[in-house]
């Protein structure tokens, strides 16, 4: 692995004024994180030099050994996230479950989820929760189970049969297993249990340069009191300054369009100060 690429660019995306920066391993569901040493050297190499908040996502859960047996925790997977540099970490698929298994007791709290035992050993600040939805369009409220928030689309974003509702069904496994828990469940879910901030992607809107899911940063960000980031659909600077208007997100991420050098930061931030929202210039 090029372990000179991901470090680069963040430390570019540094200099450039990104005010976070994060690391997400969209295959760490195949191993853990303790014998990931490039993600782990990736860590320790920005953080030399790069000097504003390191998010890490990927593989943030229990697992066993398959060749030693030796079982490691959530919390110690994510120890060494935090030893290696990271300032918070990300969980995805795990959060998901916790969701499910706090739902189905009724609301308890067991202590033991990786939100619960991280988030108390580190605070809650240092535990941010990457929701993957996708669109599951419906004709109407009525035609999706009571547990799910069904939100209303508008023209430009009606279904493939003109449907202008749907509710967002949450995946796990990098978008490749659909659960039967949406979005705003999951973000109430996790609030509870320990998070400090959601990462909220749209699968739809990912790579599309369309702009961020205003339905779905309005549905979870007016559901829960913690700060949620828009990700996934940015491809021009007036997106940014789009979301932050018509919902109540509080941070926005974008890689792709940065990446290719298409936008630059800085002019995202000019926008910003133009349109009224205040941003920090570098």
């Amino acid at each position: 692995r090029n372990l000179g690429k991901p470090v680069s660019l963040a430390a570019r995306y540094y200099d450039e004024g990104a005010d976070e920066i994060a690391f997400l391993n969209i295959t760490s569901f195949r191993q853990g994180v303790i014998e990931d040493m490039p993600m782990l050297q990736v860590l320790e190499e920005a953080s030399k030099s790069i000097f504003v908040p390191l998010t890490v996502g990927g593989g943030i859960r229990s697992y066993a050994d398959p060749e030693s047996g030796k079982v490691y925790s959530a919390l110690e997977v994510a120890s060494r996230y935090f030893r290696a540099g990271a300032d918070k970490i990300s969980i995805g698929s795990d959060a998901v479950y916790a969701a499910e298994d706090y739902y189905a007791s009724g609301g308890k709290k067991t202590g033991e989820t990786s939100l619960e035992t991280i988030s108390h050993r580190y605070g809650v600040q240092a535990v941010v929760v990457s929701i993957d939805p996708k669109r599951v369009y419906v004709a109407s409220p009525e035609c999706v189970d009571k547990k799910h928030t069904v939100v209303s689309l508008d023209e430009s974003q009606a279904g493939p049969n003109g449907e202008r509702y749907c509710w967002y069904q949450c995946t796990v496994k990098g978008g490749r297993e659909a659960k039967d828990i949406c979005a705003v469940s999951v973000a109430k879910a996790s609030e509870a249990l320990g998070a400090g901030e959601i990462m909220l992607n749209c699968i739809d809107m990912d790579g599309q340069c369309n702009g961020f899911d205003h339905a779905l940063m309005t549905a979870v960000s007016t559901a829960v009191t913690i700060p949620v980031i828009a990700s996934s659909g940015a491809g021009k600077e007036s997106h940014f300054s789009d979301v932050f208007k018509a919902t109540k997100v509080q941070a926005a991420l974008a890689a792709g369009m940065f990446h290719r050098k298409e936008v630059e930061i800085g002019n995202v931030k000019k926008h910003m100060e133009a349109s009224g929202i205040r941003a920090r210039i570098v």
